[in-house]
């Protein structure tokens, strides 16, 4: 049983075709908030950090929001691939005063440029420091 800080015991609820031992009760808790976790921190990034995914228009016709979706969310892995395994978008995203501003920048360099690779476009957001707001 776990408690809480003032003391009262919590009680949790679970489904799970797991059999539930006291030995493995502390495993399973752990991956349990560890999924809670990820679960709310992505949903989080993507409504709060510039992915602007908070309304649900339905499907639309022809599936056209569903669509949209899920082109949101292959930006939003391409952006935690980039984030785990690319040195120059960790710099440039060090240097962008928030996500919003970063990806307003990048909607404005794709705009006007075509770019062959990803690094062109980052050594050129570095060089000019088109991420200083000072």
């Amino acid at each position: 049983m776990q408690t809480s800080p003032t003391g009262k015991e919590v009680v949790f609820s679970w489904v799970t075709n797991i059999h539930i031992t006291k030995t493995n009760a502390f495993e399973l808790m752990k991956g349990g908030r560890a999924r809670w976790r990820i679960e709310n921190e992505t949903f989080n990034t993507l409504k709060n950090l510039g992915y602007n995914f908070e309304h649900n228009y339905g499907h639309g016709n022809r599936y056209l929001s569903t669509n949209f979706c899920l082109l949101m969310l292959l930006a939003f892995l391409i952006d935690q691939i980039q984030g785990m395994s690319c040195s120059l978008f960790q710099t440039v995203k060090k240097q962008a005063a928030s996500f919003q501003f970063l990806w307003e920048k990048l909607r404005v360099l794709f705009e006007y440029v075509k770019w062959s690779y990803w690094e062109s476009l980052y050594q050129f957001i570095l060089s000019r420091k088109l991420l200083d707001t000072s």
